[in-house]
C-alpha cells in the first residue's frame, strides 16, 4: 500500500453536510472546485461536478492517480452517496482510494486571518447531540486532529468549552457562539495531515464514519421494537 502522491491529479469529494464539494487538484494548476447542495428530496449534483471538472481539465477517469471522500461523520445518506462515487470511480481508474475526516476540511476551510492554534469543530449529530473533533492549526493552513472524534450532548458542549475555542460546521447555532462558521473543502484536501494519507482504503469494505444509525433505522426500530436485522 501506497502513501497519498501529490504529483499526480487527485480527485475529492465531500459530502458529509447540507454543502458538499468536488475538487480537482493537479500539480500543474490551482485545484478546480464545485459546490454542490446536499440533502433529501435533492437532486444528484455530486456526479455532474465530477463530469464537468474531468471535462474541463481535459482529463479521463483513468488519468487519475487517487481519489479522495470525506469519511464523515455527517448525513448518512449523502455520506453513503459520495462513497459509493469515490469507490466507483477508484475502481474504473485502478486507482487508490483515500479517506479524509471531513471535520479536517472543514478546519483547513477556516479563515487565514485566525491565528494558528487549537480549535473545536463541531457538528449537529440530532437529537440533541454534536459531534466534536478537536484540531491544530498551524501557520501556513496545515491541519491535524488533537485527539479523537466524540459525540457529546450539547449541553454538555456548551458547559465545557467557550466561544473562543468553538468553529461550527455549517449554519451558525445561535445557542452555541463561536469563532468561526464553515463547511467542510474538498479543495483544501493536501492540507489535512493524519494517518489517512498513508494507507488507502478497502474498496469492498470501507464504509465513512456515519456517527450514528440513519434516522429512517431509528425510527423503524422504534416503531417495532426491535432491532434491524442485518
Amino acid at each position: 500500500m501506497t502513501a497519498l502522491n501529490d504529483s499526480q491529479p487527485i480527485l475529492v469529494v465531500e459530502a458529509a453536510t447540507a454543502q458538499g464539494s468536488v475538487a480537482l487538484l493537479t500539480a500543474a494548476h490551482a485545484p478546480r472546485v464545485r459546490r454542490v447542495c446536499m440533502g433529501v428530496g435533492r437532486e444528484d449534483q455530486l456526479f455532474p461536478a465530477i463530469q464537468e471538472l474531468l471535462t474541463e481539465a481535459e482529463l479521463s477517469p483513468g488519468a487519475l492517480g487517487a481519489v479522495v471522500c470525506g469519511a464523515g461523520p455527517g448525513s448518512f445518506t449523502s455520506l453513503r452517496i459520495a462513497a459509493s462515487l469515490a469507490k466507483g470511480l477508484a475502481h474504473g481508474a485502478g486507482c487508490a482510494l483515500y479517506a479524509v475526516p471531513s471535520l479536517l476540511l472543514a478546519a483547513a476551510a477556516l479563515p487565514s486571518d485566525l491565528p494558528a492554534g487549537r480549535y473545536l469543530l463541531h457538528a449537529d449529530a440530532l437529537r440533541g447531540e454534536r459531534y466534536v473533533q478537536a484540531a491544530l492549526i498551524h501557520t501556513g493552513g496545515r491541519v491535524e486532529a488533537d485527539g479523537s472524534l466524540s459525540r457529546i450532548s450539547t449541553e454538555s458542549f456548551a458547559a465545557g468549552t467557550s466561544a473562543a475555542d468553538r468553529v461550527v460546521v455549517g449554519p451558525e447555532v445561535p445557542a452555541l457562539p463561536s469563532r468561526a462558521a464553515v463547511w467542510p473543502d474538498a479543495a483544501r484536501c493536501l492540507q489535512v495531515a493524519g494517518a489517512w494519507r498513508e494507507v488507502p482504503v478497502s474498496l469492498n469494505d470501507w464504509e465513512p464514519e456515519y456517527g450514528r444509525l440513519a434516522e429512517a433505522q431509528v425510527k423503524w426500530e422504534a416503531a417495532h421494537g426491535v432491532s434491524l436485522p442485518g
